[in-house]
């Protein structure tokens, strides 16, 4: 069978998804864990566009050692110098060189010729080599290209040393067989087009990424890439978990395979959900509520008499499996550190005795510990960025013939405790005028959310909410058995990034224009 590789953009497209906004720790986390599903590469951001996201990357190289780490980059010498900056001390490092090609992208973009086109990308190339020995280039809106003009730019581009090539529809506009046809011709075209990959890159713009991607994969594709929950811009990327499942359920159709670890994927996916705010909808394949779930009477027979009358998938295959009380008040550290392993969870003595203080604070609250549980605990909070306000102490009056009233307590970064006070028309907002009262940042709340991520009475229940300010967008979550105390930490966890991303962006470099030629 041919080896397929998963080329993972969740931490760099995947992020571009309106609203999402992670934070270094958390790229940490959800790399380290793309690490642990068997991704061969992991695009992790973009280091021009600042000097955080150059740190971002540099740390997930720090941390990362089987799977190689990707950095985003024009076709300028500037990108490619800032991309070396962030991962020269990666373990694998890779650059991941783009330009567009297509008449429209050239002539309203780049506002360039064929030929100019070519000449910058054939530079770009040979510039990055004198950093990298993998480098990629990515013919933006190739789907959109004319073929003998695409087959012109792969051809140079394999000359000057690339060795991966990228053929993306950009805009999810074609079908399976006119993208399929795409990598049937330039293998017909292009000299050396042997010795290299061929990378599909799909968005589901028409919702047909995955088929796209794997239309591909028969045109002769030996790289997708995707990202985890299909999440990304406009209406996502191909999705990681049905591109890995479909190669492996039907292997006499495509023949071939992935070093995906298929009993990753559900925590995977619940991490990513989790961390990015994005939820995977009920009826989502591979991973959505509903994906192993009968109602129908006549399924429900037919599944309990054979189970493939309705399931060609087992759920245990993903990593799902039924939740059950495995931990309580009474297990000890080593039995918690355990669990922690078997979660998936790699984290040091400091952070596990941390965790397990939460632990059994959650314990008290709630007679009942699930898996899902600790993970809802820890994928809230197991590493924080540094903290401008800090919840101290939370009082509310409510009552359907009063006005609400919400008192707040909380921590300044120098130490100082302020109080205040507010009403609103309902708890939540005056919990969140209270907080502003403190903060005294202007921001817009476009969104809030409470799920229930376990069963019961006493569920914790999960609060995100996306706040904005001047063109910054960021999003908050907390999870508590007292949905409005995570209310209120939410909140204030999204001001906390605000105030970051706004000292962040006060030190970033102007970036270079599109239309900047190599030289």
């Amino acid at each position: 069978m041919r080896k397929i590789e998963i080329f993972d953009t969740t931490l760099r497209d995947g992020e571009q998804s309106p609203g999402v906004n992670l934070t270094i720790d958390e790229k940490i986390e959800i790399a380290l864990q793309l690490e642990r599903l068997g991704v061969t590469r992991m695009e992790v951001g973009f280091a021009a566009a600042s000097p955080g996201e150059i740190r971002a990357i540099q740390e997930v190289a720090k941390r990362v050692k089987n799977t190689t780490v990707v950095s985003l980059s024009r076709s300028l010498e500037g990108d490619i110098d800032k991309s070396w900056e962030a991962l020269k001390n990666a373990e694998n490092a890779c650059v991941h060189v783009f330009l567009a090609t297509s008449p429209i992208h050239r002539q309203h973009k780049l506002q360039m010729t064929k030929e100019q086109v070519v000449e910058q990308a054939v530079a770009a190339v040979t510039y990055a080599k004198k950093y990298f020995s993998e480098i990629q280039f990515s013919c933006e809106d190739a789907a959109r290209t004319e073929i003998d003009f695409l087959s012109e730019v792969v051809a140079a581009v394999v000359k000057a040393g690339a060795k991966v090539i990228n053929l993306p529809d950009t805009v999810g506009y074609m079908t399976p067989v006119e993208y399929g046809n795409i990598f049937r011709q330039l293998r017909e075209r292009v000299p050396g087009i042997e010795n290299v990959k061929l990378s599909s890159h799909c968005h589901d713009d028409l919702g047909m990424a995955v088929a796209n991607s794997l239309a591909a994969i028969e045109g002769g594709a030996t790289q997708v890439e995707c990202t985890v929950n299909g999440i990304g811009e406009r209406a996502g990327n191909a999705a990681l978990e049905e591109v890995a499942l479909a190669l492996d359920t039907r292997k006499g159709i495509y023949q071939a395979k992935t070093d995906i670890k298929l009993d990753e994927i559900a925590r995977t996916s619940k991490l990513v959900s989790r961390l990015t705010g994005m939820f995977v909808p009920g009826n989502k394949a591979i991973v959505g509520a509903n994906a192993f779930a009968h109602e129908s009477g006549i399924h429900q027979d037919g599944v309990l008499k054979e189970i493939t009358t309705y399931e060609i998938i087992r759920p245990e295959t993903v990593g799902f499996k039924s939740n059950k009380l495995v931990m309580g008040k009474h297990s000890g550290r080593h039995a918690f550190k355990d669990k922690l392993e078997e979660l998936g969870y790699r984290l040091e003595r400091e952070q596990v005795n941390e965790a397990f203080v939460r632990f059994k604070d959650l314990c008290d609250r709630k007679k009942e510990v699930t898996d899902d549980d600790i993970v809802a605990l820890l994928d809230s909070k197991i590493l924080e960025m540094p903290e401008a306000f800090v919840l101290e102490s939370l009082q509310l009056a409510y009552g359907n013939l009063s006005v609400p009233t919400a008192s707040v307590r909380i921590a300044l970064a120098n130490g100082e405790m302020v109080e205040e006070a507010a009403v609103g028309n309902g708890s939540v907002d005056s919990i969140y005028k209270a907080i502003d009262r403190v903060t005294e940042e202007e921001v817009t709340l476009d969104d809030y959310k409470i799920v229930s991520v376990t069963h019961g009475k006493d569920a914790l229940g999960e609060v995100y909410v996306r706040l904005s300010q001047n063109g910054i967008s960021v999003q908050g979550r907390d999870v508590s058995t007292d949905v409005l105390e995570a209310s209120a930490k939410a909140y204030i966890q999204a001001i906390n990034k605000i105030i970051a991303r706004r000292r962040d962006s006060s030190n970033a470099v102007e970036p270079l224009p599109l239309t900047s030629t190599m030289n």
